[in-house]
């Protein structure tokens, strides 16, 4: 409620958003504030108040009521929303369950068949550490996890859930209270509040609704951009074929769907060389789906194995200390020339440290030698190609970040028929090969990817990278890394080969491109120039809306934004000549703080997540990887509780 004059309430907060990235704040309050607000929660306390439309710790995506046939892309044993001994941060380790040890300790200790009811305790009782889980189940973790962390508050920390959904946020000038406006009227007052509500939906495009807009005026159907879980899929007939634009995660839930949910299943099909091979037996009531995309495969399949060798020594070639360098010399840094060779040879020093130490048997020399020669010759010149074809026989044990990023190069056919077997056996090497412990140096990648990615993020925040760099390659590495770190589970991808081998997916290649006249939607690709275009009724946008504040449907953010109390980042040239409208939120790097339309910060008001320009790598995170959201968390949960009335001083950050 409103504070009268002179009435006097406890400091409060509101995190809009109480999905896992929201209660990942509130966990490193609960930890962070015997030290910077102890004194003040003997007086008058602390309310925390989380706001959500959701069931409060899963939030929208993770929420229980969804298809239990939508599983997570990461295995039991790689979850956790808890800070350990590897975390670097200014605020205390707090240890915490993670997603293995919750499964293990509710199936060994408690009650499954109650908490979980039947078919999720009979789920529970097949996890392994190496199991994808359903989503389903993973919403049970996250709310064991908001329970533990609300358990875990310090006397006079009280947490207050509304499920509701936070409609406005405006500032009494006098007392210099936030005023977040609840649906149905009520209202919340606090001294700060952050931004925690994940993917934004956003109204179409401009391009999407003139597309949608003749879709309608031609008698045809076109699902825009959103979370498929959420989309209306009862428009697809049985037997139709149908466009999908996009081979990402949203394609796999697409497909899922579409198949397996419309009462087909996939039965064990072994083969000699393919002892999971799967074989798919219909339901009667399938589409057909015709895919593409900029790639033109699927996101590379997520490893199935563990290091060999131990974790990589890393960072080696972008550490902090290099970044701190490029920052302090205020840029223009140029990504793909300054960053790209140091970002490069981290994800070679991953793969190679775990090929020379977990797979010494396939390679000329040991790790030191080969470590102080790879350290000593540029990214992509003559001398390190000549270096690695000398100490690694087996073309497939080198690096080849050209064909993971574009993994069809070379392919090419005259025509949809003939270009299946080609994708097909471009997917299926691709699985062998991140399920097969024979090439664990994938992994090492992935860890080394990782790294880099915190110091990119750095830098894309610092504002140092060249505007030219922001609108280009920026967007082109993040696509890169989702493609090799956000892709899907080995058994799904069995799945869509299934699919594929019996006629119901089928793959246009890359570079795909899509037009529309009265006859329907046409779809080409580069993959097969000169061949006829694929036409059908349907077209699906089978990926998540673009970021957009400007956009936004979320009515709190656009008031923001109409008053100049936020700032979408839009990016310029350095003529002034606008490069791109990246319809991220603008915030300060360090510790998520608003920029306002003025060019300055509001101390108050924080923002973290997706929708956002400092971009860290998921709400959740492997245990024992020093993960930057939890130490992102940590820094956000410190700016708050600073801010807080009574709390110990607080340096400003750079804005």
């Amino acid at each position: 409620m409103h504070r009268r004059k002179n009435e006097r309430r406890a400091p409060a907060v509101v995190i809009v958003g109480a999905g896992p990235r929201g209660v990942g704040l509130l966990e490193r309050m609960v930890a962070g504030a015997p030290g910077l607000y102890g004194d003040a929660l003997a007086g008058p306390g602390l309310d925390v108040h989380l706001v959500d439309p959701y069931p409060a710790g899963a939030g929208r995506i993770w929420r229980h009521a969804q298809s239990p046939l939508l599983a997570m892309n990461s295995m039991a044993a790689d979850v956790t929303m808890w800070t350990d001994d590897s975390v670097v941060c200014e605020g205390p380790v707090a240890d915490g369950p993670t997603f293995w040890d919750w499964a293990r300790d509710l199936r060994e200790h408690g009650d499954p068949r109650a908490e979980l009811g039947p078919e999720l305790a009979a789920e529970l009782a097949t996890v392994t550490a190496s199991t994808f889980p359903s989503r389903r189940l993973q919403s049970h973790y996250l709310t064991a996890v908001l329970r533990e962390v609300i358990d875990r508050a310090p006397a006079g920390m009280r947490v207050h859930v509304h499920r509701t959904t936070a409609e406005s946020l405006t500032e009494d000038r006098g007392e210099g209270d936030q005023i977040v406006g609840l649906a149905g009227g009520g209202v919340l007052c606090a001294d700060a509040v952050v931004l925690a509500s994940g993917h934004l939906d956003a109204a179409p495009t401009a391009d999407e609704w003139a597309l949608a807009g003749r879709a309608r005026e031609l008698g045809l159907r076109y699902l825009p951009p959103e979370q498929t879980s959420d989309s209306d899929l009862s428009v697809i007939e049985p037997g139709e074929p149908v466009l999908a634009r996009g081979l990402g995660l949203a394609f796999v839930d697409l497909a899922v769907l579409l198949f397996e949910g419309r009462g087909g299943r996939f039965v064990p099909d072994p083969d000699p060389d393919e002892p999971d091979r799967l074989r798919y037996v219909p339901s009667g009531r399938e589409p057909v789906l015709i895919a593409g995309s900029p790639r033109g495969a699927t996101y590379h399949s997520k490893t199935h194995y563990q290091l060999r060798g131990g974790r990589p020594p890393l960072p080696r070639f972008l550490p902090p200390e290099v970044s701190d360098e490029l920052i302090a010399s205020g840029g223009p840094v140029d990504m793909a020339e300054q960053v790209w060779p140091l970002m490069a040879k981290e994800i070679g020093w991953g793969w190679y440290h775990e090929l020379f130490a977990g797979h010494p048997d396939r390679v000329r020399t040991d790790w030191d030698d080969f470590a102080t020669r790879f350290a000593a010759v540029p990214h992509g010149s003559p001398e390190e190609a000549e270096l690695i074809a000398g100490l690694v026989p087996d073309p497939l044990d080198r690096l080849d970040l050209t064909a993971l990023d574009r993994p069809l190069d070379g392919v090419h056919a005259p025509d949809l028929d003939t270009l299946q077997p080609l994708v097909r056996e471009r997917i299926a090497e691709d699985l062998r090969q991140h399920v097969d412990d024979r090439h664990t140096p994938h992994l090492g990648a992935f860890v080394a990817m990782l790294s880099v990615y915190t110091e990119t993020t750095r830098l894309a925040g610092s504002g140092v990278l060249s505007p030219r760099s922001r609108a280009r390659d920026l967007p082109w590495w993040q696509s890169f890394f989702n493609s090799v770190a956000s892709g899907p589970p080995g058994f799904r991808v069995r799945e869509l080969l299934a699919l594929a081998g019996a006629g119901y997916i089928r793959f246009l290649g890359a570079g795909m491109d899509v037009s529309v006249d009265a006859d329907g939607f046409h779809a080409t690709s580069s993959t097969l120039a000169g061949a006829e275009p694929v036409t059908t009724r349907v077209l699906v946008d089978a990926r998540l809306p673009d970021p957009s504040v400007s956009r936004t449907t979320d009515g709190l953010l656009a008031g923001l934004l109409d008053r100049g109390e936020a700032v979408e980042e839009i990016l310029h040239d350095d003529d002034g000549t606008p490069l791109r409208n990246t319809g991220l939120l603008s915030v300060r790097p360090a510790d998520g703080a608003l920029h306002t339309a003025g060019g300055g910060v509001h101390e108050r008001r924080f923002a973290v997540g997706p929708h956002t320009t400092v971009k860290v790598a998921g709400a959740f995170t492997r245990p024992g990887m020093n993960a930057q959201s939890l130490r992102y968390n940590d820094a956000v949960a410190r700016a708050v509780l600073r801010a807080l009335p009574g709390a110990a001083a607080r340096a400003t950050p750079a804005a």
